[in-house]
């Protein structure tokens, strides 16, 4: 019992870093997704347009950074100096709380 106790207690020491680094300010994270032009391409609401969608479900906190460093498709690096590692996982946090968009709009209906 002791073994799989400290098991326990070794796995969530582990995984706590991984946990913190999804958390982050969601108003702060709003703030800065409309500062940093992030809505230019992606939407106000991270619907997407001329870059990809990014809400509701956004990737993981540590693939938002990696790919913020070196993205693809015409999108700008934004170096650790321009937007810390803090900072993306705050508008990471903003773009989680961006609910599903609607499945049926009875106004769209014949």
């Amino acid at each position: 019992m002791k073994r799989y106790f400290a098991g326990l207690v070794l796995g969530a020491a582990l995984l706590a870093p991984l946990v913190a680094q999804d958390a982050g300010n969601a108003q702060n994270g709003k703030k800065l997704f409309l500062k940093n032009g992030c809505y230019e391409c992606h939407g106000t609401m991270g619907q997407g347009g001329a870059g990809p969608r990014l809400a509701p479900r956004p990737l993981a906190a540590a693939a938002l950074i990696a790919y913020v460093r070196k993205p693809g498709n015409g999108m700008p690096p934004y170096s650790a100096k321009v937007m810390p590692d803090a900072e993306v996982a705050d508008i990471r946090a903003y773009l989680a709380t961006i609910p599903e968009p609607p499945k049926d709009i009875p106004q769209l209906k014949p």
